[in-house]
């Protein structure tokens, strides 16, 4: 299906504007995604949109228009405005080109098969966007299978976090949990928990890891609660050669997934 839109009043517009807001997203199972790397990305990863918002007077492109084929083909819907309705939309006064309305997808623990991958992230009330959506990055980056945001995180399919994971948000199970369906989950099959910490920690390079391996993150200005890294069946503690006290949450999950890897399959 394909139409026109030239009125900012318009009712499509007004919903698409509400999804910027995460009470709006969660009300309507349904984010945005914009510019079009990332849709390719959400189509070679298996996911298309329901809706693709295209400006008028764009430069003609190969991919997006196999891609708006194939969204027509599978029953969605195709939309052309003006630019300036577009960053409307985006709120974005250089917005890109084209915008994608994408279903939200179940994200609930038990859709997560452990055995799949030998490193999984676990993020613990991570509150940037940013800071999540290299999280997803680096999951790719390493080969793990996802990662599960525990308590009250950063929304994934917020624009910030979809834009920071760069397509990771299509290539990484995604699953939400609290902390107290996430620990009985865990010990009801393999899977070892670390987390980087100072509490009775050996040092990351050289450690014990076995996979799966679950590396977990805390708040960024909090950390873990005592109580999760007691929890865990190995913490590790990175040296700090400065005067930096600790490494950004993102970061620091990153570096021991490297190191995580190269335990687990040795150095390439």
């Amino acid at each position: 299906m394909r139409k026109h839109i030239s009125g900012f009043s318009n009712p499509t517009v007004k919903y698409l504007r509400s999804l910027r807001d995460k009470k709006h997203r969660k009300r309507a199972g349904q984010f945005l995604v914009e510019g079009l790397r990332l849709l390719e990305d959400a189509r070679a990863g298996g996911r298309l949109p329901r809706q693709l918002v295209m400006a008028e007077g764009r430069e003609p492109h190969e991919l997006l228009t196999r891609l708006e084929g194939e969204v027509v083909a599978a029953g969605g819907e195709v939309i052309e405005t003006t630019p300036d309705i577009l960053s409307k939309i985006t709120g974005k006064s250089n917005a890109q080109s084209v915008v994608g309305v994408f279903d939200e997808w179940d994200t609930s623990l038990g859709r997560i098969a452990r055995e799949a991958a030998p490193i999984w992230l676990v993020a613990q009330a991570l509150r940037d966007p940013g800071n999540l959506g290299t999280m997803l990055r680096t999951g790719d980056a390493v080969g793990a299978g996802g990662v599960i945001l525990i308590d009250d995180c950063a929304d994934p399919f917020s624009a910030e976090a979809v834009r920071a994971s760069m397509g990771a948000v299509f290539t990484q199970q995604l699953a939400q949990a609290r902390w107290e369906e996430f620990v009985p989950w865990l010990r009801g099959g393999a899977g070892q928990l670390v987390a980087a910490s100072l509490r009775d920690a050996v040092p990351y390079r050289g450690a014990a890891y076995e996979a799966p391996c679950f590396i977990l993150v805390g708040n960024e200005s909090q950390g873990l609660p005592e109580a999760y890294e007691a929890e865990c069946d190995l913490r590790v503690t990175m040296p700090m050669r400065g005067r930096a006290d600790s490494l950004n949450a993102a970061v620091a999950g990153a570096v021991l997934a490297y190191e995580v890897l190269e335990s687990l399959e040795g150095p390439s």
